[in-house]
């Protein structure tokens, strides 16, 4: 019988380059493996055809996943003209096919600034979204369409990297919750024409940029020759998915009394009320709070360093990074 391997508290933020062909949640198991972590979690999903920039939060950085989750997305996508499929990408059954196979530059410039700013989109049938306590995708394998309620999603901007007729590449940053299949859709449709993506990249998640992402391969090559500090070293701690929040540091009776769940007062009184990122004196990070209109802090998301033996401050990749 094969000893599983002891799992162990391990902090900090990894972003993965997922590669094509499998799940997000396939390549979260081998990271937690590789790491031994006893507690992981991606944030927000990838298709299997798609390949990328997942954060993958270990440990304690696991409940800053909401605040990952509703960051702006980097994209690049591929659009293969001429065809429409049942689950929007390659990876599906052609639905729908037209004698239109190209989209002429100057059509695409035309169509693509409807799609700038807010907007209602329809999820499609092949997402992971829940109805009637089903995924929608369940739903859809099983020859069933339902109701959609269509959603707010905001497209920043869009640019034409690749103008080849036939297979145009856009690249796109947008906000959550954002179907880039379905956006493809919606271009082709405006322009007169069918497509599905033919290919797609994440490259990046706010507020990492484009930041180095390692590959499975990477990880794997680095944990044979480093073992887990070689591994540990290529994370970003937790307080960087922060960045660009204030930042208020409390003194250490404010920081004690913070840690029990009690409100204190902020030291701060040049900054609006809303969530900030909180700190000691020595700038570990302790969690997030929300400054109140009358100047009192309350704790909203906190870390136990003392027990998972961190001290929560940011670690750097740029010595261990992996080529």
């Amino acid at each position: 019988m094969r000893t599983r391997a002891p799992r162990r508290a391990v902090d900090g933020i990894l972003l993965l380059d997922k590669p094509p062909g499998c799940t997000s949640n396939i390549a979260l198991q081998r990271v937690k493996r590789l790491f031994q972590a006893a507690k992981a979690g991606h944030t927000g999903s990838l298709d299997p055809l798609a390949t990328g920039m997942l954060p993958i939060c270990l440990g304690q950085a696991t409940k800053l996943s909401t605040w990952l989750l509703s960051a702006d997305k980097t994209y690049r996508v591929a659009l293969a003209i001429g065809a429409r499929t049942d689950t929007g990408d390659a990876d599906g059954t052609v639905v729908e096919s037209s004698e239109l196979v190209t989209l002429p530059l100057d059509l695409l410039r035309q169509v693509l600034p409807r799609f700038l700013g807010e907007q209602q989109q329809l999820p499609p049938m092949y997402s992971a979204l829940k109805q009637g306590g089903r995924r929608l995708y369940e739903l859809a394998r099983a020859g069933v369409e339902v109701e959609r309620a269509p959603r707010s999603v905001t497209i920043h901007e869009i640019a034409i990297e690749d103008p080849d007729p036939a297979r145009p590449v856009l690249r796109i940053r947008c906000s959550k919750g954002t179907y880039i299949r379905t956006l493809v859709e919606d271009v082709a449709r405006a322009a007169g024409r069918l497509a599905h993506v033919s290919a797609l990249r994440r490259l990046a998640v706010e507020p990492f940029g484009e930041s180095p992402m390692f590959t499975l391969e990477a990880l794997e090559a680095l944990a044979a020759a480093r073992g887990l500090s070689g591994l540990d070293g290529l994370l970003l701690g937790p307080a960087q998915a922060l960045a660009g929040w204030t930042e208020i540091r409390l003194g250490p009776a404010d920081a004690f009394y913070l840690r029990q769940g009690s409100e204190v007062n902020s030291p701060r009184r040049d900054i609006p009320p809303g969530l900030v990122r909180l700190s000691d004196v020595s700038g570990n990070f302790l969690g997030i709070g929300e400054l109140l209109p009358e100047g009192r802090i309350q704790p909203r998301r906190l870390f136990n360093w003392s027990a998972a033996g961190h001290a929560g401050r940011s670690v750097t990749v740029a010595d261990s990074r992996v080529q």
